[in-house]
């Protein structure tokens, strides 16, 4: 039988502007608890991923949050950066390049600094791995509800993630799955997967505001 692990599929670290978690400070906490793979997500930055997969090449899967001009598009296994403000489409075709394994992050919440139009949505729908069907960071549950009823209609994968920010909320969404190392085995270890989760609460967006506050304060009296 193929050995079960936990997953988490969207956490950020200090190369994210709204994050302020060490790279190693987040391993630890993986081994703490209990989390065997860890996709690190950061806001238009591959960085942090890289460093953590030196240091823990089984653990670590090299991920990117990439903005494009209207939301965020979700890789994993990345090979190599992609740029973020490029038209949806774009975007999704660097990532096919790379054969990578492309997802939607917290499709439907528009209380985020950026959405989806519908027919944009719709557009990309045939040429995604998956949507992230639960956030933990959303503030309404309706969100994560809406992501799963299009991935049903759409026959697409489905994702989850903590989309932590900080240490406290890492592993508060993640998949138990057949063990995976590739976009491949991903694609097929993901329809096998069990969801734990619950949301986060709305007081953990102060972190994120928290974080970006602190960096520039910092920045400025590093200057």
């Amino acid at each position: 039988m193929q050995p079960l692990v936990r997953a988490e599929f969207h956490c950020h670290t200090e190369y994210s502007a709204d994050c302020l978690v060490k790279v190693e400070d987040l391993l630890s906490a993986c081994v703490r608890k209990g989390i065997d793979k860890i996709a690190i997500t950061d806001h238009n930055d591959v960085e942090g991923a890289l460093i953590a997969r030196e240091m823990d090449p089984e653990r670590v899967i090299i991920g990117e949050e990439i903005m494009t001009t209207e939301g965020e598009i979700l890789g994993y296994f990345l090979k190599e950066w992609v740029q973020p403000y490029m038209s949806p489409m774009k975007t999704i075709e660097a990532l096919k390049k790379q054969n990578a394994f492309i997802s939607v992050a917290h499709p439907f919440d528009t209380m985020r600094g950026s959405s989806w139009r519908k027919k944009t949505l719709e557009e990309m729908l045939p040429h995604l791995d998956a949507l992230e069907v639960f956030n933990a960071r959303c503030r309404l549950a309706e969100f994560n509800e809406q992501a799963y009823l299009a991935a049903e209609r759409a026959s697409l994968l489905k994702m989850v993630g903590s989309d932590a920010h900080s240490l406290l909320e890492v592993g508060r969404a993640s998949l138990t799955m057949p063990d995976f190392s590739d976009a491949n085995s991903l694609r097929k270890a993901l329809p096998l997967s069990e969801f734990n989760g619950e949301l986060s609460g709305a007081w953990v967006h102060l972190i994120s505001t928290y974080a970006k506050f602190h960096k520039r304060v910092l920045g400025r009296e590093m200057d």
